[in-house]
């Protein structure tokens, strides 16, 4: 994956989105096929229900978060109201790029694939192995 562009103003909610997607793209078709459905929504920062279920002492102790019923807990009587979905949070993410000097394309697809990892109900040790093997 190429690294994000350069920015001489902090990214903006739709660079991170932008970002994300091309994060996305970059994804092996198996992993890809499956996630054709989450819908990637960027904010600057969790909302205060989400603090508070996380038990965050601050919310830029979040910078992603799945929301939905893992392909894990599905079944074919499963009936979900909302769809499956990836947050990214900007505010932290840009604080953490800032912090760590990583390249922001990297830190955003560590995040998306994260997160993919809960869609799919994988530990975060699976997730690891993951991104390592698609790095």
């Amino acid at each position: 994956m190429s690294s994000a562009p350069s920015f001489t103003v902090a990214p903006s909610l739709a660079d991170i989105d932008m970002i994300a997607r091309d994060a996305i793209l970059t994804l092996p078709a198996e992993i890809a096929d499956h996630v054709t459905q989450l819908v990637v929504q960027v904010e600057d920062f969790p909302d205060a229900e989400v603090e508070r279920e996380m038990g965050l002492e601050t919310p830029f102790d979040l910078l992603g978060l799945y929301h939905g019923i893992s392909l894990a807990e599905k079944s074919v009587g499963t009936v979900s109201t909302q769809p499956d979905m990836i947050f990214l949070y900007r505010r932290p993410i840009l604080d953490y790029w800032c912090e760590t000097g990583e390249d922001l394309g990297h830190l955003v697809r560590h995040v998306i694939i994260h997160e993919i990892g809960h869609h799919f109900g994988l530990s975060d040790d699976d997730m690891d192995r993951i991104e390592t093997s698609i790095a």
